[in-house]
């Protein structure tokens, strides 16, 4: 089945990795990682693996609103450093240029996994929903108790 368009720490990887090749639509995006703290630094997932994870699950509209991390500093603090005017403007040409048929990547939990510069978009336009595909099992991280810049980009 075709692919729907759509630090100074040591990490630890993981001792199962994804190796299958990376889809069409992934080539033309920047290699990103999904972070969320573990037990001594930063869990780390690979999005282009978890493109590919999902890949089968059913696409479903959810209320913007409904989506807890709108309302937290998703992108920024702690090894992600502060929200200066040059790394809001970044965050702002991503928002412009992404391509809102694509589905964001929710947790178990909800959380977002990929897509948060479509929810901005989302968000801007007035737009009540959003595309969303949601895992009923959490993937295992890539990375654990890590910091972004150890990871290779």
């Amino acid at each position: 089945m075709a692919i729907p368009p759509w630090r100074n720490r040591q990490c630890v990887p993981p001792t199962r990795r994804y190796t299958g090749a990376p889809s069409a639509r992934l080539t033309s995006v920047r290699k990103q990682y999904h972070f969320w703290p573990g037990s001594s630094g930063l869990d780390a997932w690979d999005v282009d693996r978890l493109v590919e994870l999902s890949q089968d699950l059913p696409v479903v509209e959810v209320p913007v609103d409904s989506i807890g991390d709108v309302d937290s500093n998703y992108w920024f603090g702690g090894d992600f450093g502060e929200p200066t005017v040059r790394k809001m403007v970044e965050h702002m040409r991503l928002v412009r240029d992404v391509d809102p048929l694509f589905p964001i990547i929710l947790g178990v939990d909800g959380r977002v996994m990929d897509g948060m510069h479509r929810i901005a978009r989302a968000l801007l336009e007035g737009r009540p929903t959003i595309r969303a595909v949601r895992f009923e099992t959490q993937p295992k991280p890539d990375f654990q108790d890590c910091s972004p810049g150890d990871l290779p980009y």
